[in-house]
């Protein structure tokens, strides 16, 4: 088989993240919503919330739709009442798959997610059947820094980051969930501005797949993706290197 590394790990997720930005804004609407009905309409003493409206800003959304969507969160303007959820299964190959959504109609949401595990022959599990093998960290990563990753890196050991990993320009560093906003925002205020910044689940423990069995995997990982109510999808799946 195939070699194995976290950096063909990172290179597929930053293609996904690239093919899913149509589809952001959209999803950012529905994450800055909940964020302000669940911890209020202020940013600063709602980290949640700022953590959304970074993305939004970065991503160019223009201040009203913000605003809108804050509004209706806080219970000042009348609009969709979402509900978070997340579902629990494995795939085919044995790989954990944690799902994500955002809906306003639980019913539908959960018939799609279970369809998408059922047509490729996955199972959807119960709460806490793989979420064990995960924890949440936070992700800041830079696309180049050709003249500053050295600068980057010493500054992120200094501020004891879980992870620092580099390829050429690529650099990304891991932190503890409760470290991630404290940490973005001291990146920031030194002038060094990343990419992309945000909170995900890590497995512990992955499962090396082969270049076919990934290829059916992914397209399992897109038919989840492409439903309207999902946020966000981990997996703890490992690729080959040389996969296209």
């Amino acid at each position: 088989m195939a070699g194995h590394s976290k950096w063909a790990n990172i290179q597929h997720r930053k293609k996904r993240q690239d093919n899913k930005r149509g589809k952001l804004f959209t999803k950012l609407i529905k994450e800055i919503t909940v964020a302000a009905r669940e911890g209020g309409g202020d940013a600063d003493s709602n980290p949640r919330l700022r953590l959304a409206l970074d993305k939004a800003f970065s991503g160019n959304m223009n201040k009203e739709t913000v605003e809108k969507a804050i509004n209706r969160g806080a219970g000042t303007l009348e609009g969709v009442n979402y509900e978070e959820l997340t579902y629990e299964g494995y795939s085919s190959a044995g790989v954990a798959v944690i799902v994500e959504c955002v809906t306003d109609n639980k019913n539908r949401t959960v018939a799609e997610v279970r369809h998408a595990f059922s047509k490729f022959a996955g199972n959807l599990g119960s709460s806490g059947s793989v979420s064990y093998l995960f924890k949440k960290i936070g992700v800041i990563s830079y696309d180049d820094l050709s003249d500053k990753a050295d600068e980057v890196i010493d500054f992120a050991i200094e501020h004891n980051v879980l992870d620092i990993i580099q390829e050429e320009n690529y650099v990304e560093i891991h932190t503890d969930a409760k470290d991630y906003l404290n940490i973005t925002k001291v990146l920031k205020d030194n002038n060094y501005i990343f990419d992309n910044a945000e909170l995900e689940m890590h497995a512990d423990t992955s499962i090396e797949l082969d270049e076919e069995a990934s290829e059916s995997f992914l397209k399992f990982i897109d038919a989840l993706e492409d439903l309207d109510d999902v946020q966000n999808v981990y997996t703890n799946a490992e690729y080959p290197e040389d996969l296209n």
